[in-house]
């Protein structure tokens, strides 16, 4: 449940505008409950109960920032759900309007930001009252009830999204009004999870009370249960553990695990808190401080002893041990209760006569509280072992680092993540969630072709270094694939998670040297978080993945993760096999959207677009199978597929007399075949079509990345006579000046701000620039997403000449083209022969 206005002191008067009228409604309706059942205060021990339950809900909450104002989302539609069902309707508006007092009042609300709060809350009970009122009486917990209440809790929600949007919107801005409907809308998903749980609750209570008692069990049972196995594992320690201790260690020498396999048996044989290895740096090896702490996996580079500790045992070369049984260093106790360490054993690895390192034991656990002498013995005899193992091979210095880091980098490879992750997913916060960044860096590969490896890794060693910068202290950074890195943080949710990653993004951004050259290298984010998407490391890092993969055609470069991209991913995987089958059977099918001049609303041509139904998995989406046709190699089929369909129809209408311009979509990884030109050319000689009524439309994002590449193709096709069109105009990184150098002739302006130009002022000027540019270069421009009247008065004014768009027709078989030509347009004779006319746009 949203909550909280963001109420400054100036706008008070203002936010009583919107208060007040929600205070009088909750009064009238609150009324009225009253007088249709007066005797609604005997259910006041439930209405205690239920009291409490809503206190103790509020305590679980999490913040949501938008500018500098603070939502908090709560829990509170469980106990909501059940007041609902169980109390009188006047009982659950002062329950739920009392625990809202007491919980804003503890919070110290100014009391504006009170009152509103108390009222709107109130307002959305009394509108969800309502609605119960009209579908009474409710009997039972069955499905109808489900409804009545799911409907009933989200309009509440809804009433108290409203009221907090416009409140916003007097007291600051309707920007920040908007903003606060998004994030609300966005929290829909938590409020309806939590009606799913209150329903949940509901069926049980009903079936029977006691249910309650039997959670109560199972959580009990669990604490015991978890209790006795880490009791047994602390007091595990038999002679069998010594001997494997030794043989473990002497089996890994001269390998990379010696310190895995030493530090924490060493820790449980102990019976300690923590295990330590200490190697002095040496020569070329640097120093080495690996620590295992109980009922954690993986090791720590942390010492939790003070130096002078471990320092005695080296200028001594002899076992140091401290605390309450060994007198003989009493001296040391006060720096280990600075330290809060309560006693420790420190044991020198001897290599010959000198100090290599030392093996450190540091708070004793288990039924013996303390270290003794005997202790020292069986310390002393694995360090023994540990030391020859050492010494034997120096390595065990890197091990860590080599185990857990990027060699390229310095980073923490993808195990170090994995590891890390693990640990992080165990601590559960409710306000909080881990957060995975993945961030792709884009144009490596183009790096590494065009100035060698070397170049490549001094890309990514930039790009490491910059992401380590500009990382929050507490964050993670580390390398997991070629281009790949990944930032790990606990964050307060995914939108804050979205704001830190866009904000990394835009760091970013800036040049990198490279040799001797300057680079602006963009980067994709996918974002993934605990545990709304995945519960286990990988899980989450795939699907980081997947949302990185996806972000790559967005332009602001940042993707949260959604269930619909790995759905869409293992359709895609599934429908590989069968796309060549479909190409070879002709079971694809190619539709005609119209293209219309928007000056005299004649249509001059269509786009030729292939679609496909799936005999199991039903319509593939485009992107889909294109995608999976780029991966496979089954690109320049399809596209061939295409504009056969069109020039074979783009002839039928010459021969017709009503000629109309075909345009098919070009991939630039098409176009980096040099035999393509070729292809056109024949195809165009094979079906007798004029070139001029061929257009090829290639999009921006796609050609900038291989723009010196694609150029040959671009100016062979030009020569062929064909018309080039740049598709999804202003999505990529381009400038205006491209088209200039670019031998095209039309641009299209991406449908996101086309669709957008009558609501949103940004885009509105983003389409006027191109228009009022391109038109100065001499291009034709068309505007895709023509889908209201007022977007296409708008171009008219701008003086765009060529629409597309569901205003006019989406996109038709071939068969209902025709009927839609009929049906909708009317014949006009012209010098070129005979076009058709809209006779009105629906």
């Amino acid at each position: 449940m949203v909550e909280r206005s963001p109420v400054r002191h100036g706008g008070a008067q203002r936010a009583w505008l919107i208060t007040w009228p929600l205070v009088v409604f909750a009064l009238v309706c609150t009324a009225g409950f009253w007088v249709a059942e007066p005797g609604w205060y005997s259910a006041w021990p439930a209405g205690l109960a239920f009291f409490i339950a809503y206190l103790i809900a509020y305590r679980d909450v999490f913040n949501v920032v938008i500018w500098r104002s603070s939502f908090t989302v709560a829990v509170t539609d469980v106990p909501l759900v059940l007041a609902l069902f169980y109390l009188p309707p006047v009982m659950v508006v002062l329950v739920v309007s009392g625990a809202n007092l007491v919980h804003h009042f503890r919070a110290n609300y100014p009391v504006t930001k009170l009152s509103f709060n108390v009222a709107k809350s109130a307002a959305g009970n009394c509108a969800a009252l309502l609605l119960i009122a009209s579908f009474a009486p409710i009997e039972d917990a069955g499905p109808r009830t489900w409804a009545i209440l799911a409907a009933a809790v989200g309009l509440s929600y809804l009433v108290e999204l409203l009221s907090l949007a416009g409140v916003f919107t007097l007291v600051q801005s309707p920007r920040t009004g908007r903003d606060a409907l998004r994030a609300g809308f966005s929290a829909m998903t938590v409020d309806g999870i939590n009606i799913v749980v209150g329903l949940i609750f509901l069926v049980a209570l009903e079936a029977t009370a006691w249910s309650a008692i039997l959670l109560a069990i199972l959580v009990a049972a669990l604490v015991m249960v978890l209790r006795s196995y880490a009791e047994f594992f602390r007091r595990h320690r038999t002679l069998a553990e010594v001997y494997e201790l030794t043989q473990a260690v002497r089996d890994e020498s001269g390998r990379s695990g010696l310190p895995d396999v030493l530090l924490g048996r060493v820790r449980s044989l102990m019976q300690s808190e923590f295990a330590t290895l200490w190697l002095a740096p040496q020569g070329r090896h640097p120093e080495v401080l690996l620590t295992a702490r109980v009922e954690h996996r993986g090791l720590l580079d942390i010492a939790p002893i003070p130096e002078e500790v471990r320092q005695r045992a080296v200028e001594l070369k002899s076992a140091v041990g401290v605390g309450a049984r060994f007198a003989e260093t009493e001296d040391l106790r006060p720096c280990l209760r600075s330290a809060k360490v309560k006693d420790a054993l420190v044991i020198p690895l001897r290599s010959g006569q000198a100090i290599i390192g030392t093996l450190e034991v540091v708070n004793r656990v288990g039924d013996n509280r303390t270290f003794r002498e005997a202790d020292v013995q069986v310390l002393e005899t694995i360090a023994a072992h540990a030391a020859v193992a050492v010494e034997n091979s120096r390595l065990v210095d890197r091990l860590r680092y080599d185990a857990y880091h990027d060699r390229l980098t310095g980073l923490p490879n993808r195990r170090r993540v994995i590891d890390a992750l693990a640990e992080s997913v165990k601590v559960r916060a409710e306000d909080e969630v881990v957060a995975i960044m993945l961030f792709d860096v884009d144009g490596q590969r183009n790096v590494n072709e065009s100035m060698g490896h070397a170049a490549g890794d001094k890309l990514l060693v930039e790009a490491a270094d910059r992401i380590r910068g500009i990382a929050d202290p507490g964050a993670l950074v580390g390398r997991i694939g070629g281009d790949e890195f990944v930032v790990t943080l606990r964050a307060a949710s995914i939108d804050a998670t979205i704001e830190i990653a866009t904000r990394m993004r835009e760091s970013l951004r800036g040049p990198m040297a490279v040799g001797s050259l300057t680079l602006d290298v963009n980067t994709a984010v996918g974002v993934s978080i605990y545990p709304d998407h995945g519960s286990d490391p990988e899980t989450l890092l795939q699907r980081a993945e997947l949302a990185a993969n996806a972000a790559k055609v967005l332009p602001y470069g940042v993707q949260p993760f959604h269930p619909a991209l790995e759905s869409r991913a293992v359709r895609r995987l599934g429908i590989a096999a069968d796309l060549r089958r479909a190409l070879d059977n002709e079971q694809l099918e190619v539709y005609f959207q119209p293209k219309v001049t928007l000056a005299d609303r004649h249509v001059l041509g269509v786009e030729c677009l292939a679609r496909w139904v799936h005999p199991a998995h039903g319509e593939v989406a485009p992107e889909d199978f294109v995608a999976v046709a780029e991966h496979t190699g089954q690109l320049a089929r399809l596209t061939e597929v295409v504009l056969v369909a069109g020039l074979r129809r783009c002839r039928a209408w010459t021969d017709a007399e009503r000629p109309l311009a075909i345009a098919v979509n070009l991939s630039a990884r098409t176009l980096l075949d040099s035999h393509f030109p070729e292809l056109v050319r024949d195809l165009l000689e094979e079906h007798g079509v004029d070139p001029g009524l061929v257009t090829f439309e290639v999009s921006e994002p796609g050609m900038l990345g291989d723009i010196e590449r694609v150029l040959p193709s671009l100016y062979r096709l030009r020569d062929l006579g064909v018309r080039l069109s740049v598709d999804d105009f202003g999505t990529g990184a381009s400038s205006l000046a491209y088209l200039r150098q670019w031998p095209v002739h039309e641009v299209k302006i991406d449908d996101s701000f086309v669709q957008g130009m009558a609501t949103d002022s940004g885009d509105l000027a983003i389409v006027r620039a191109v228009i009022g540019l391109s038109r100065e270069f001499g291009l034709t421009v068309v505007a895709e997403g023509v889908e209201s009247e007022l977007t296409l008065e708008l171009l008219e004014e701008m003086g765009c000449e060529i629409g597309q768009g569901y205003l006019f027709s989406r996109p038709l078989p071939f068969e209902r083209l025709e009927a839609w030509l009929s049906a909708q347009t009317e014949p006009e004779s012209t010098p070129t022969g005979e076009v058709r006319r809209l006779r009105a746009v629906i």
